[in-house]
């Protein structure tokens, strides 16, 4: 089953949400894919903006360091709370031999605190870094950051993510669900970004993506 398969068929188990709170949801989700944001994000042939961010285990990883081992895989993902992101996260590692024996480096960024992410490395024994972007800087800097319409805000919070605490102090900006395959050079050579927070990028294609570097 390919990942998209199985984050839709994990979708179908949420249906007992009630229509109401179902409503806010898909209005939320129609109003930032009319933005139009997902169109305005980094894209193939841009160069890749440099980070330094905090990992989950408390170094600190930048793109540089990333790109001087080889080419880099870089994902972003809204949070621990977040099953689909799990999912995505945990596929992602099953292929994670695959990534290394092409010469790729991964890291996964989400604007969650290093407590947080350190949690979910743990929990899913991700052997890639799990990068802590408060404030979702990078994530502004690649196009990718915008902020909760107020009632699904107020939705999450009714739901418990209590993002307040696991990003820091900034509740209401995520990121758009992307991962990015930027060559040494640091130039995008392959992008996947969608307002669909089910939607992720296919491993396989990342790891097509890949196989077309020279």
């Amino acid at each position: 089953m390919s990942l998209n398969a199985e984050l839709r068929a994990y979708e179908t188990r949420f249906k007992d949400i009630p229509a109401e709170l179902r409503e806010i949801m898909t209005r939320a989700g129609r109003e930032l894919a009319d933005s139009g944001q997902a169109e305005r994000a980094l894209a193939v042939g841009d160069q890749a903006p440099a980070f330094s961010l905090p990992s989950a285990t408390g170094e600190t990883v930048t793109l540089d360091g990333l790109l001087a081992e080889g080419p880099a895989i870089l994902t972003f993902y809204r949070g621990a709370w977040c099953p689909y992101c799990n999912l995505a996260l945990r596929s992602l590692q099953q292929h994670h031999g695959e990534i290394i024996a092409r010469g790729a480096q991964l890291a996964a960024v989400s604007p969650q605190i290093p407590d947080e992410s350190l949690t979910l490395t743990e929990k899913h024994q991700l052997a890639f870094p799990v990068l802590s972007d408060l404030g979702s800087e990078t994530a502004t800097r690649y196009g990718l950051a915008f902020d909760l319409t107020d009632e699904l805000a107020a939705l999450y919070d009714e739901f418990g993510f209590d993002l307040q605490r696991v990003n820091g102090g900034h509740p209401r900006t995520l990121p758009l669900p992307a991962t990015y395959v930027i060559d040494r050079d640091g130039i995008v050579r392959w992008a996947f970004v969608d307002t669909d927070y089910i939607a992720r990028a296919e491993p396989a294609d990342i790891l097509a993506a890949l196989d077309t570097l020279d």
